[in-house]
């Protein structure tokens, strides 16, 4: 039987065997319905659900012949898509495979999958498409995405030499990303003092206590205070 591979993030794209069938999706509600049955695929569904799903004003416009049209493009099982391979999944037993990785002192095997689940999530789900149900999943990948780059920075801290430089620089997007998550400060402040700019990992964490204090009332965390008295020593 000829696998069958789903990319949801980014370009949609569904391949079976060698061919790219994408293109035979019945328009946007087919493409509406493959995204909706590939991110559910897992667990048991009403059709009711699904109705909702797709024509979320009421309108239904029929799931049974869009159900038919579908079927033509990839196998299903009632409501459950049969594929090999869908990248939403993909990304996040990566990035469990990363963490876990970590976990057990092993940067060099959390280093690859943190890159899948990092690169993967850092493409827009269904792109182009709207529904409260897209947006939900898009809020879920983004924090997927801000733990495989803590993951990748990781790795690469753990790694060391030349992987240094993408630990500051992961550090540094993290830092854009979520001003108030200090994990992100502690890899980024590590990474430099491991490079040797020490003064510079000063500055970062002085920017944090700075925002922490002004924004919010607080001072850093414990671990985050530990962290630049390791600094300092």
């Amino acid at each position: 039987m000829e696998s069958t591979r789903v990319q949801l993030c980014g370009r949609l794209t569904v391949t079976v065997g060698d061919r790219r069938l994408e293109r035979e999706l019945p328009g946007r509600q087919g493409r509406l319905l493959l995204g909706y049955l590939m991110l559910n695929r897992l667990r048991t569904m009403a059709r009711v659900e699904v109705v909702e799903a797709i024509w979320p004003d009421g309108h239904d416009g029929g799931l049974a012949p869009l159900l038919s049209k579908l079927r033509r493009v990839v196998e299903l099982d009632g409501l459950r898509v049969n594929a090999d391979w869908v990248d939403v999944e993909a990304a996040r037993e990566a990035l469990h495979r990363s963490e876990s990785a970590l976990a057990l002192g092993d940067p060099h095997g959390a280093w690859a999958p943190a890159q899948v689940a990092m690169f993967t999530t850092a493409r827009q789900f269904l792109s182009g498409e709207e529904a409260p149900w897209i947006d939900e999943e898009r809020r879920s990948l983004a924090r997927t995405h801000l733990a495989a780059l803590e993951a990748y920075a990781a790795a690469a801290l753990g790694i060391g030499g030349t992987e240094l430089a993408a630990a500051v620089r992961v550090g540094r997007k993290l830092v854009e990303l979520e001003p108030y998550r200090e994990s992100g400060y502690r890899l980024l402040i590590e990474a430099l003092e491991r490079e040797g700019n020490g003064a510079e990992a000063i500055l970062v964490y002085e920017a944090l206590r700075t925002k922490l204090r002004e924004d919010l009332g607080i001072t850093p965390s414990e671990q985050t205070q530990e962290t630049y008295r390791r600094l300092l020593h």
